[in-house]
């Protein structure tokens, strides 16, 4: 078991040991036991003192679990429509018909998207997408309807399928909550499917909060969603996001339901750390962003209460030119980077390129290392959370460790 002291003051230069209290919270996570919801809250209302022994054995537990390798997923980013049913405080993703009079994008654009992606290399195609906007606006119903479709879902889809059939892109889809016939019928055309859990705080959901007039926002709706990817056996994401009004406390209640649903089925392949950015023009527009501290001291804590396998990520174009810090944190995945698209949902914040990604991963003493939309291990070892038509294709892409092939760029050389 490592000093705490002497890892602290790896960590951040700090020679004070940490408190008593927190010590013993430590020495159990770094002994494997399961950590309390006490113990939770206890890490991440710490002083700053005891960060740098927090920090330093959320990185023990990561090198424990997860090696020195820190990946990510070169990719592209498909928003097959913008147009969503819910209204959330802090969104600029979101058109409406009279904004984005295009509605959804046609084959013909998410296959070019597809192609330039395939051609620099990209192994994921991520379909983001509004909530179910036939719902609410008869502009969409009206289009879908007029192209043979009863549902954006179906529509979707089609699109996964196309992208499948025609380039070497592994398409991960994020439509929003999903019954379990919907989640069904995604599942043979998509690699992995994901939905933000955000928060488990109903408290959000009321007057004022900025889900009160996203219904499909409501904790409940999205536990089910991942209950469901549990139940159907589908490599999952999720995470939280830091910064729209939730409580440290809630921080830590949102890390336990994604640990409890883990325990239970075994899905849950990646966590995200997520920090909220400000959107002119939004009812969140003057709100306060989490400082890279507080994004750090969550993802240090979410390592210790999710332990040494579960794979955690902080997206490294939200924080800008210090990103690296959450290496230090114990995460071990960036997320997805694209070389063709911005981010959609966070436009003011570019990728990192993917050259200065790696030098810096290699500056904090790891490896990057391009992996596919499913992670090694579900890969190498846990087949059945991977459709049984796409097994056999996605094994054929990745190495004997389970990354991309021949690294990032290996499909634009072959191609070329």
């Amino acid at each position: 078991m490592p000093d705490l002291s002497r890892a602290a003051e790896r960590a951040d230069g700090a020679c004070a040991p940490p408190s008593p209290e927190i010590a013993a919270i430590l020495e159990r996570a770094l002994a494997g036991e399961i950590l309390r919801r006490d113990d939770g809250v206890r890490l991440i209302g710490c002083s700053p003192r005891d960060m740098g022994a927090v920090r330093a054995a959320a990185c023990a537990i990561r090198d424990r679990g997860r090696g020195r390798t820190v990946s990510f997923s070169p990719k592209v980013f498909i928003p097959l429509t913008r147009l969503c049913r819910d209204a959330c405080g802090y969104c600029t993703f979101r058109t409406t018909p009279g904004s984005d009079p295009a509605l959804y994008m046609t084959p013909d654009q998410v296959l070019d998207v597809a192609r330039k992606g395939e051609r620099l290399g990209c192994t994921e195609a991520l379909f983001t997408l509004g909530e179910r906007p036939e719902q609410r606006f008869p502009e969409a119903r009206a289009w879908l309807t007029r192209r043979g479709y009863r549902s954006t879902l179906a529509y979707l889809r089609d699109m996964a399928a196309l992208v499948l059939a025609e380039t070497a892109l592994w398409p991960h889809v994020n439509p929003g909550t999903l019954s379990e016939a919907e989640m069904a019928s995604l599942k043979d055309v998509s690699a992995s499917m994901g939905l933000m859990l955000e928060t488990t705080s109903e408290r959000l959901c009321g007057p004022g909060g900025p889900h009160e007039h996203a219904p499909s926002k409501h904790p409940r709706a999205r536990l089910h969603t991942l209950e469901t990817a549990g139940r159907l056996r589908v490599a999952f994401t999720t995470g939280l996001l830091l910064g729209i009004g939730e409580t440290p406390e809630e921080r830590v209640d949102t890390l336990l339901a994604i640990r409890d649903a883990h325990d239970r089925w075994g899905h849950v392949q990646e966590v995200i750390v997520q920090n909220f950015r400000a959107k002119p023009r939004t009812p969140m527009g003057s709100a306060a962003e989490p400082g890279v501290d507080e994004v750090v001291r969550a993802a240090a804590v979410a390592r210790l209460v999710l332990g040494p396998t579960i794979n955690i990520q902080v997206p490294p174009n939200l924080t800008a030119n210090g990103y690296p810090v959450y290496l230090t944190a114990g995460i071990n995945d960036w997320g997805g980077v694209s070389p063709v698209t911005i981010d959609f949902v966070n436009p003011e914040a570019p990728w990192p390129g993917i050259a200065a990604l790696a030098a810096r991963t290699v500056e904090a003493g790891l490896t990057l290392r391009a992996r596919l939309p499913v992670y090694p291990e579900y890969l190498l070892y846990r087949p059945e959370y991977i459709p049984p038509s796409l097994r056999a294709g996605l094994r054929a892409a990745a190495d004997k460790d389970g990354y991309v092939k021949g690294g990032f760029g290996s499909h634009a050389a072959a191609g070329s």
